[in-house]
């Protein structure tokens, strides 16, 4: 009677043998999920043309004063709005493709929710680096060819990661080497004009930004995507596949808790702090479902302890998608979140909740007391089922009164009926569950297990001895918590490593033109002392030594010693080197560090085509420091910048040219207004 509904036999499944560009990237894999992305892919671009269509109807109706061409703008708008929402449900139709994603096998479970991942466009980092080594670090952007392919092949691939642990691991290698990327190339006074642009993920809008935080927080989401999809793939018939299925979904909702608390301001609907909040309890409750389902997996016996463990797990459960359905049903996330999530979370509720109450009255109705039975646990168990027993019953006087027994688990069955019902409604109600057949077989087993039950103890009296049944305490033997991201466990190695150490050799800091010392060491004595531990700096110059005379001052960074290149060179590694020359003449190139005075704002233009401005707009432009201190001048910063036009090109050619000491720089050509509506914003934006 309270016997699981068995799976059927487990088939292996097939392994793809197709080759790898990159270890955890397979873009040539005709995948059904690849096929979806596609889909997805053609779907934004679509969205993108009727937002920009809806906006120009809108900007039309505002200005015209013609009553025929208003009323034509207002037709016009009427049918892209129409276009909108047929292109939003199906959408929406591929977010809840859980075929898609869910394991092959043919399984008797309720299906589970993944992420699709978020599209983005392609970017060419290659001038715009080039140029800053040159500007920057005064060395030739040529030699960082292979460097600058690295990353974008590495950018590249992660567009298309396998579903294992190879493709997490390509998408976190990525987003470790944003980091360095930042560090090396990003001055926080300044934009480098390149444009990421990413789709959102569950409204197809696309969202632009000269921001690498933003191609920073899009990765993290994918990687927290990417472990949905990995959860969902798992094979949920074994305990071996639930146990990895629950690992992948807390690893996804950390890594989603760690980018909602990371960057708070995201521009993107589906980054947003509201939205991530609600990811976050669906990859927590799919967890928890996960856990009931390893419980259950070996069948459960019909025994007294085991039912109460099972059904305050199943309540544990239906407590948690309550919770879920109501944090959806909230504004502004009820307006973006796919309807068709809502409502299998609402069904989840009530699905568990009434096998909550089926497991509840099994124990009730099957179990009496019997000579050699523990009645002090089973009354402490069954005290420790409801917060409070129903009115005039107590947990001891039930277990010994069979009646009260058989009244009190017929009316936790009627209960168990009524939430079957319920979630039968929601799938009735939403078009996209009614075409999932193994989610409506699970629904109509349990709710046919529970309307049978109750018809073998009806009694005619039945309606005269109403007892209201109390909910049942949610519990669980494994309550689920995020796994936050383990960065450090990945050793990454800095494509842009040659620069020098990082600490040192960044974006933040302003450096003079290297500069040429010839020297000699008179008597073997070089004149000055070193320090630091890579890059080494001079230290305790004699002013009046060969080094000195040549230009070397005290703080000087060597960075090469006749050709050698030392910025990772130690200070004893150095010393060694210098003496190898002993009297002849030495070369010996430094850089000098520059005071940073820049007053500049870190803004960050951004462009959300058709979003609403509490996410959209929330890059507002900060007020000038000239009205509270107009009396300052500030000089424009000169820079060795000057763009190239054929930025499309890999390895085109760097428009820098490294001026010599001295000679003044520059000034930056105020750049042409972008096509797209921009949005200053402050450094605060993440």
């Amino acid at each position: 009677m309270t016997d699981t509904l068995l799976p059927a036999t487990p088939q292996p499944l097939e392994k793809e043998n197709d080759g790898y560009f990159r270890k955890g990237c397979n873009p040539l894999a005709q995948t059904g999920r690849s096929k979806l992305q596609n889909q997805r892919a053609a779907l934004n671009q679509q969205i993108l043309k009727a937002v920009r269509m809806r906006t120009g109807a809108e900007n039309l109706l505002k200005v015209a004063t013609n009553p025929k061409v208003r009323e034509q703008a207002r037709l016009e708008l009427s049918f892209v709005n129409s276009d909108l929402q047929i292109l939003k449900e199906e959408l929406e139709g591929l977010n809840i493709s859980l075929g898609v994603y869910q394991n092959t096998e043919e399984a008797f479970t309720i299906p589970l929710i993944p992420l699709g991942l978020k599209e983005t466009k392609d970017v060419d980092f290659s001038v715009v680096l080039k140029d800053f080594i040159l500007e920057h670090y005064s060395e030739d952007g040529y030699l960082y060819e292979d460097e600058i392919a690295d990353l974008m092949d590495l950018r590249q691939a992660c567009r298309t990661p396998s579903r294992d642990e190879a493709g997490v691991e390509l998408l976190m290698t990525y987003f470790i080497q944003l980091g360095f990327v930042e560090s090396r190339f990003f001055p926080p006074t300044r934009q480098m004009g390149l444009l990421f642009t990413w789709y959102d993920s569950l409204t197809g809008v696309p969202v632009s930004q000269q921001n690498l935080l933003l191609e920073k927080a899009s990765v993290l989401f994918n990687t927290g995507a990417l472990y949905t999809q990995i959860g969902t793939r798992c094979n949920r018939q074994t305990q071996a596949g639930l146990e990895s299925a629950i690992d992948a979904f807390r690893r996804a909702a950390g890594v989603l808790n760690y980018l909602k608390e990371t960057f708070t301001h995201t521009p993107s609907y589906d980054m947003s702090p509201a939205m991530l909040s609600v990811l976050v309890k669906m990859m927590l409750a799919q967890a928890q479902e996960s856990v009931f389902e390893k419980i259950s997996l070996p069948g459960i016996r019909n025994e007294f302890f085991m039912l109460v463990k099972v059904a305050q797990e199943a309540a544990k459960v239906g407590e948690v998608y309550q919770q879920l359905h109501a944090a959806m049903s909230q504004a502004p996330v009820k307006e973006n979140i796919p309807y068709s999530w809502a409502s299998l979370a609402c069904v989840k509720a009530h699905h568990y909740a009434a096998l909550a109450h089926y497991f509840t009255a099994i124990l009730l109705i099957d179990h009496q007391v019997k000579p050699g039975t523990d009645v002090d646990h089973q009354e402490k168990c069954l005290s420790q089922l409801y917060d409070r027993m129903p009115e005039g019953l107590t947990p001891l006087a039930t277990l010994k009164n069979g009646q009260q027994r058989r009244q009190l688990g017929k009316s936790h069955l009627r209960r168990a009926l009524t939430h079957h019902e319920e979630s039968v409604r929601e799938v009735s109600l939403c078009k996209k569950l009614r075409s999932i057949e193994v989610l409506q077989r699970v629904l109509s087993a349990a709710q046919e297990r529970s309307r049978l039950t109750y018809a073998q103890h009806q009694e005619d009296d039945d309606l005269l001895n109403l007892i209201k049944a109390p909910d049942v305490v949610a519990k669980t033997e494994q309550e689920v918590e995020i796994i936050l991201p383990q960065f450090s466990k990945l050793t990454i190695t800095d494509f842009f490593q040659k620069l020098g150490p990082l600490s040192v050799f960044s974006a933040n800091k302003r450096w003079s033109p290297p500069r040429s010392i010839h020297f000699t060491a008179e008597e073997g004595d070089l004149g000055f002392t070193l320090r630091g531990n890579a890059p080494v700096q001079v230290h305790f110059l004699d002013p009046y030594c060969s080094a000195a005379v040549a230009g070397a001052r005290e703080g000087d960074y060597i960075v090469s010693i006749q050709l050698v290149d030392c910025k990772w060179l130690t200070v004893s590694e150095v010393m060694k080197l210098l003496k190898s020359f002993g009297e002849d003449k030495i070369e010996m190139k430094v850089v000098s560090l520059l005071d940073s005075t820049s007053s500049m704002h870190n803004k960050c233009a951004t462009y959300s085509v058709g979003m609403q401005k509490t996410y959209s707009m929330i890059c507002l432009a900060i007020e000038d420091d000239d009205k509270t201190d107009k009396t300052k001048k500030i000089s424009k910063k000169l820079s060795f910048l000057s763009w190239g036009t054929n930025k499309n090109r890999q390895k085109s050619a760097s428009t820098l040219c490294l001026p010599s000491v001295g000679v003044a720089r520059p000034q930056i050509k105020k750049k042409l207004p972008s096509p797209f509506s921009l949005l200053n914003s402050d450094s605060s934006l993440y």
